[in-house]
């Protein structure tokens, strides 16, 4: 008998873990992958787009060449999961599972901070990066505010690298000067687990004047009088907002009532739910670790370590460490590595790899690496 295994996303956590259960299992899997795209992009790439360094074909790597023994892509929209029977249905048809692996990802509620859509611009989205491409040439002065609306969010470094390109693309464009930079954050730090690169990145902030308000979230904007409203009321004048948007599971998850709080609550050393037979990877859970898609990668491995450990009667893997690395982007050309370990000591730690352009080629590797063995391409 095959394992039926039903994947919900193509992310990060879809493709990891349903490349490990092809390589091991082989012709005894039956996977289905179901993404309502029809291609997958890195987050980091948005950047790319955004400041017009790559066009949107050129980050996007389409499902249809994924061709793996035993794995199905189907391009399809999930209208509901019942986690007891293991049943998905899609717009198209239903399908029945073994394994029901959720792997969906975060949506964003743009309605959730008022004014935002009207008066804002987020840049977490592929179409919001691609809108603020053809925004950003239009915008020649004033005051540019990258500003976190709530927590959690994916990428933590992403609002403090947004800003430090944002420096990068304005000087290019001779208009620096004329600008003003600000970065707002709930964190009193930009990246609270290590403080080394924390350090690094508020020397840089202090190099590039630009001004880092820790603790506050953006609670609205008014863009009749060009301000930004923080949590305590205060009015930040704002020609420019680059916005992260309050982050939430997507509504199909939200309906199968299997979130608490919220996410979907997993057991944090393999990733199962409180339902038989059912995994959730990635930014859809509340494990405990950020939301990026190297912690969405480190869960599938254990996760589908576990379910083979299952189907084969063998040894369950060690728990989830909750560890990964991450590149954050300096600007300049210059790129550090932040190794940051959730679950092993008391409390989150992290180690900084000083920023330079020797890392840049590390950080293509990592992209490369992993789109030749879950699409096969050179990338």
């Amino acid at each position: 008998m095959k394992l039926r295994v039903v994947v919900l996303g193509a992310g990060f956590g879809g493709l990891a873990l349903s490349t490990i259960l092809s390589e091991k299992l082989g012709d005894k899997l039956d996977l289905t992958l179901i993404d309502k795209n029809d291609s997958f992009y890195f987050g980091f790439s948005k950047f790319d787009v955004m400041f017009g360094h790559k066009t949107s074909e050129a980050v996007k790597l389409y499902y249809n060449n994924i061709t793996k023994p035993g794995v199905k892509f189907i391009r399809d929209t999930v209208t509901s999961i019942d986690p007891v029977a293991k049943i998905v249905t899609t717009q198209f048809r239903s399908y029945e599972a073994d394994i029901l692996v959720i792997a969906l990802g975060a949506d964003y509620d743009i309605s959730a901070t008022p004014g935002l859509a009207e008066g804002g611009n987020e840049f977490y989205s592929f179409k919001g990066a691609e809108r603020l491409r053809d925004l950003l040439p239009t915008f020649s002065k004033g005051k540019v505010i990258v500003g976190v609306c709530s927590a959690p969010f994916k990428c933590p470094p992403a609002p403090s690298e947004a800003a430090l390109l944002m420096h990068d693309y304005l000087t290019k464009r001779g208009i620096r000067n004329d600008c003003e930079i600000s970065i707002v954050m709930p964190f009193g730090l930009p990246i609270p687990p290590s403080p080394d690169t924390s350090k690094a990145l508020l020397a840089a902030f202090t190099e590039r004047n630009i001004n880092f308000i820790p603790k506050h979230l953006v609670r609205a904007i008014n863009s009749s009088l060009n301000v930004a409203i923080l949590d305590d009321g205060t009015e930040m004048p704002c020609d420019l907002f680059l916005g992260i948007p309050k982050h939430c599971v997507p509504e199909v998850v939200e309906k199968s009532e299997m979130t608490v709080n919220g996410w979907i609550a997993v057991d944090k050393t393999n990733l199962k739910t409180q339902y038989p037979g059912v995994y959730a990877i990635g930014d859809v859970t509340s494990v405990g670790t950020p939301k990026a898609g190297v912690f969405a990668e480190g869960a599938a491995k254990v996760a589908a370590a576990s379910i083979i450990a299952e189907f084969e009667n063998g040894e369950q893997p060690s728990p989830y460490k909750g560890n990964g690395i991450c590149y954050v982007e300096f600007g300049d050309g210059r790129v550090g590595q932040v190794n940051v370990d959730f679950f092993s000591g008391p409390s989150p730690f992290g180690t900084y790899t000083e920023a330079s352009t020797e890392l840049v080629a590390d950080k293509e590797y990592f992209g490369s690496s992993r789109v030749a063995r879950w699409f096969g391409l050179d990338f």
